[in-house]
């Protein structure tokens, strides 16, 4: 039996996508799918014959075509240039299929109602947040304009792990020995290796998801709040203390970029825990979310020091630490904490 007739008895609308070197887009594209009570349990036939193709019922990065009431999501064509609502960057199959059914499959994970504002929120950041590189990187697209950066020199190598990386490393080496005795048996193994990479790119999706609902989005209202009460510790609105600690980075900086006219923020203070006598951390806020550079470091007399040593340069009892690199310090109690960063902001 060949693998086409073997999928076409399973189960569940069929789902197609191109078989060879495969990437993490459609390997997205696939797990978000399955997702969805329609196509869970949904078959998988990974082929670039336009016969088989027509068989299927959803088609994704392959086929040349992008047609949503026919389920074909496919964005390599010339005339793509399809983006996400607000945002630049042409689509990759990845978020084809999330523009269209990110929503629903969002409501199924968290139990929100589809239709809410929270929902709305959570599709718009996990795909600003996640997917969009994902379309970038498939689609060719620097994060920088090349124009603008010719003429700089890397300090260092950046080319981590990421997920294409990953993705791309479970494709077969041109060297692997292969234990396929026919070109079937090959396909099978290299559909073995795309579903765990479709596996791997569920998963990040899915803890992504996690992470937004259930931590970044509370803490919206939270920053909100704590944002509105700064004024508390200095006139100037400059210091934000925290009950708890929190995501607080992002909304920080979008509550900022609709309040140009207000004092920017330098420190934020928060408990390391929740527990009664936790001790407490001054944190230089950076000039920009992706920076590593702070609008105010903590003086360049207390970097690097510890306990009673910074204690007796800063005048302030209590003190734990200051980093080498002044963007994070640390005291044994809220008051302590809190005069750091009132002293670090007049030196």
């Amino acid at each position: 039996m060949t693998e086409a007739k073997r999928l076409r008895m399973d189960p569940g609308p069929l789902i197609g996508t191109h078989n060879g070197h495969f990437h993490a887009d459609e390997a997205l594209a696939v797990n978000l799918l399955r997702m969805l009570p329609t196509y869970n349990p949904s078959a998988l036939v990974r082929t670039r014959d336009p016969a088989l193709l027509s068989t299927c019922h959803t088609v994704v990065d392959v086929g040349g075509e992008y047609h949503p009431a026919q389920n074909r999501y496919d964005h390599h064509q010339r005339t793509f240039t399809t983006t996400f609502p607000s945002r630049p960057t042409r689509l990759s199959s990845a978020g084809l299929v999330y523009m269209h059914f990110g929503k629903p499959i969002i409501a199924l994970q968290t139990g929100l109602d589809e239709g809410s504002e929270e929902v709305d929120i959570l599709w718009r950041k996990v795909y600003e947040d996640f997917i969009e590189a994902l379309d970038a990187h498939d689609n060719g697209i620097s994060v920088y304009d090349p124009s603008e950066t010719k003429d700089l020199q890397k300090r260092f190598h950046d080319g981590g792990i990421g997920l294409g990386s990953l993705v791309g490393d479970l494709n077969a080496n041109f060297e692997d020995p292969s234990p396929a005795k026919t070109p079937e048996e090959a396909q099978e193994a290299e559909n073995a290796r795309f579903l765990q990479a479709s596996s791997l790119m569920g998963s990040c999706f899915l803890r992504k998801l996690q992470y937004y609902h259930q931590a970044w989005l509370p803490a919206r209202t939270l920053v909100h709040q704590t944002y509105d009460a700064r004024k508390e510790y200095d006139a100037k609105g400059r210091v934000m203390l925290f009950s708890r600690g929190c995501p607080w980075k992002d909304h920080l900086y979008t509550i900022e970029a609709e309040k140009p006219d207000e004092e920017k923020v330098l420190y934020v203070l928060y408990p390391e825990s929740e527990h009664e006598g936790a001790k407490w951390r001054v944190q230089a806020v950076s000039v920009s979310k992706d920076s590593f550079e702070s609008r105010k470091p903590l003086p360049n007399n207390w970097r690097g020091m510890r306990d009673d040593q910074l204690s007796e340069v800063s005048g302030i009892e209590g003190c734990i630490f200051a980093h080498a690199s002044g963007f994070i310090g640390g005291n044994k109690t809220r008051e302590g904490a809190l005069e750091m960063a009132k002293k670090a902001m007049d030196l």
